[in-house]
């Protein structure tokens, strides 16, 4: 028995080679991406969607109405239109210090700057100080996410620039920012 299963996986694994060399034919075999493992689950590219669609549900106790939404431990930030719509979501990379589970409102804004770390920033959102360090949210100039632990006294929660810019054009002064834990 053992002798015909092991000759069974011979030949799907001989046919499986060959649809593959086939396939590499007409494609021309250039740029071909690799074949998908035959061990990947068939439900990998579903439980992809479902952590995508999870990353746009706005935890808990995250207020209502129009509003930035800031997730400490998530290292993620939703803007949430008038009609309780996640308009965008997207990674962040949080400063030294952190804001405080609460809500907030939209302080100051700069275009460009200079951030506490040296790294010239824009579209510049704060809206809180944690003894004595000003929290907002910013991009740099030249597209680069910090690295590595952050330098101590540092409250910016920096995102790429496309985020900054989405943020910049949402959060005008006033807006309400949630930080949730």
């Amino acid at each position: 028995m053992a002798g015909l299963t092991a000759a069974a996986l011979a030949v799907v694994g001989f046919l499986a080679y060959q649809a593959d060399a086939a396939q590499d034919r007409r494609a021309g075999g250039a740029d071909r991406k690799p074949a998908a493992s035959a061990s990947a689950s068939p439900g990998a590219a579903e439980e992809k969607e479902r952590e995508e669609r999870a990353r746009t549900v706005l935890p808990p106790d995250s207020g209502t109405g129009e509003r930035v939404v800031y997730s400490v431990g998530a290292d993620r930030v939703w803007l949430v239109g008038a009609s309780e719509t996640v308009t965008r979501t997207y990674e962040v990379v949080p400063g030294a210090v952190d804001p405080r589970p609460g809500e907030y409102t939209v302080t100051s804004r700069t275009e460009r700057i200079t951030g506490s770390d040296g790294v010239p920033v824009a579209h510049v959102v704060l809206f809180t100080q944690v003894d004595g360090v000003v929290v907002g949210f910013s991009a740099a100039v030249d597209g680069s996410l910090p690295e590595g632990p952050p330098k101590e006294g540092t409250g910016g929660i920096r995102s790429r620039p496309e985020d900054g810019e989405a943020m910049w054009r949402f959060a005008t002064a006033g807006t309400k920012v949630v930080v949730v834990p």
